[in-house]
């Protein structure tokens, strides 16, 4: 596969790609330029000679990858082929001059113990999130931008068996599943003659004439949520997508939000009862202030108490201690004591608890002798 320097040549940012501490490169102007390393952002003394020759290069990668930029149409999302994803905006929308962000493509997939390793989560609370899986859980991962949705989605997803069809459906495609039975859809965005978008809403509705078990939508931002739920409702359990919010209830009004974005004519309550019965479990990951990427709550959708959705609360983050200035954070992501009702459904199907949660969540059907 050709590298990111062979597809677009990107002259003086290129040492910041070719640095692997690097996630993210976001070029402010042409004499602005910033990094993420390890969740914190820095500024570099990179620089562009010139806004010309920014806008040079932007319009050089767009056109590479078969996408198009201009005054007429000065915003441009794209995916480069070692799997990197592009945004790039011009003036006059720009008010400063042309941006360019690109998220790098992580090479190597992080894996479950990578994430333990990271302390995004204990091996308790991906166990749990392992057994969510298996139960065929419908699972929201909630965050705000750069929180690590889409890695943490690509993890869970890995614990989908293998005798499933997976459907993935992304605007850019970022997630990585190492099973054999995935079919991997792309969002088209219109060509310069306003013609041949495809969006997210459209691939979902598709999906389901292909016979998935699970669907996986890369980020719900607009009326593809009503299809998503509606999928979830009606027979394809185990579905997954992230969306952002701060908080988990948040998260499930931001849901009931984008359905009505869909132009249904529902009472909201309707919109919520169709919210509470697809969604199983809501997890929400944030990037603390030290730039660490922590799993900090997961709760389970319980039902509805009159006009209201009901949860609880099953793991929460903890502080442990915290530098004063921030730049070191102790945590550790806890159970609250409360018995999911999610694990009655795996004892159900005859499946196996996970061996990290056993002792926390044992079978009480075995106990009382059943």
């Amino acid at each position: 596969m050709r590298t990111l320097q062979n597809v677009t040549g990107l002259g003086p940012i290129q040492p910041l790609i070719d640095d692997d501490r690097v996630s993210e490169v976001m070029v402010n102007g042409h004499d602005q330029i910033y990094v993420e390393m390890g969740g914190n952002l820095h500024k570099t003394g990179v620089q562009f000679a010139s806004a010309a020759e920014l806008r040079a290069l932007i319009e050089h990668i767009v056109g590479t990858v078969g996408r198009h930029i201009d005054e007429q149409s000065p915003l441009c999302d794209a995916r480069l082929l070692d799997g990197s994803r592009v945004n790039a905006t011009l003036p006059p929308v720009s008010i400063d001059g042309p941006t360019l962000t690109i998220r790098k493509f992580a090479r190597d997939r992080l894996l479950v113990d990578d994430l333990i390793q990271l302390g995004t989560g204990n091996a308790l609370v991906f166990g749990f999130l392992r057994a969510c899986v298996q139960a065929r859980a419908n699972v929201l991962v909630s965050g705000g931008t750069g929180a690590g949705k889409t890695t943490l989605l690509n993890v869970l997803s890995s614990f989908i068996p293998t005798s499933d069809r997976i459907v993935t459906i992304e605007d850019a495609a970022e997630l990585q599943l190492r099973q054999e039975h995935v079919v991997r859809l792309e969002s088209r965005p219109a060509g310069p003659d306003g013609s041949g978008r495809i969006p997210i809403r459209e691939l979902v509705i598709n999906s389901l004439r292909m016979r998935p078990d699970r669907i996986v939508v890369g980020e719900c931002r607009g009326p593809e949520a009503l299809d998503m739920l509606q999928a979830m409702n009606t027979g394809h359990d185990g579905s997954m997508t992230t969306l952002h919010a701060n908080r988990p209830r948040d998260a499930l009004a931001r849901a009931e939000t984008m359905v009505l974005m869909a132009g249904v004519d529902l009472p909201v309550k309707a919109i919520r009862q169709q919210v509470a019965s697809a969604i199983d479990i809501v997890v929400q990951i944030s990037r603390l202030r030290d730039g660490s990427r922590r799993i900090t709550d997961i709760v389970e959708v319980v039902g509805m108490e009159e006009d209201t959705i009901t949860l609880q609360e099953i793991f929460r983050l903890k502080i442990l201690s915290a530098a004063a200035d921030g730049s070191s954070i102790q945590s550790a992501t806890l159970p609250t004591g409360l018995r999911p009702r999610l694990l009655d459904r795996l004892f159900e199907m005859g499946l196996q608890v996970p061996d990290e949660i056993r002792e926390f969540f044992p079978n009480t059907r075995d106990q009382a002798g059943w």
